[in-house]
């Protein structure tokens, strides 16, 4: 069981990542079909969405585009996952609507027993980290 500090989530990232049911009054839902992103919204209603910046490359931008023009998607925080930074990557991300960029050095902190950074710590609870963190190695 892992611990979520928005309700309902929503994660498109490839079926190899492990997903559980939350309690009752929280949700998250794993994707794995980029052309299923928009129905599992309208079906869910996310407070958040993470993105697999590498799984969802070459429909990233549409995404965003579209989360971003549409006022009913204006509550939903996104946050995206990159294995490295990369400046006229990330400033582009964050101009597309993205609101937290974490990279895999922070997992690794974060499974090293070091604090996780305020960014991440602010939207998700350290047992969610983990299990992201072990979805990547």
């Amino acid at each position: 069981m892992i611990s979520i500090r928005s309700k309902n989530v929503l994660l498109v990232a490839p079926d190899t990542f492990p997903v559980e049911l939350l309690s009752d009054s929280q949700q998250l839902r794993h994707i794995s079909t980029v052309a299923s992103i928009f129905p599992t919204i309208h079906e869910l209603k996310p407070n958040l969405i993470i993105l697999d910046h590498e799984y969802v490359i070459k429909d990233i931008e549409r995404i965003l585009r579209r989360i971003s023009s549409n006022t009913a998607y204006n509550k939903i925080k996104v946050c995206c996952y990159k294995n490295t930074e990369h400046t006229k990557t990330d400033a582009l991300l964050k101009a597309l609507g993205v609101d937290h960029i974490f990279y895999q050095e922070d997992f690794n902190k974060a499974t090293q027993g070091k604090n996780s950074s305020s960014m991440l710590s602010s939207i998700l609870d350290t047992s969610i980290v983990h299990l992201l963190a072990k979805a990547v190695h």
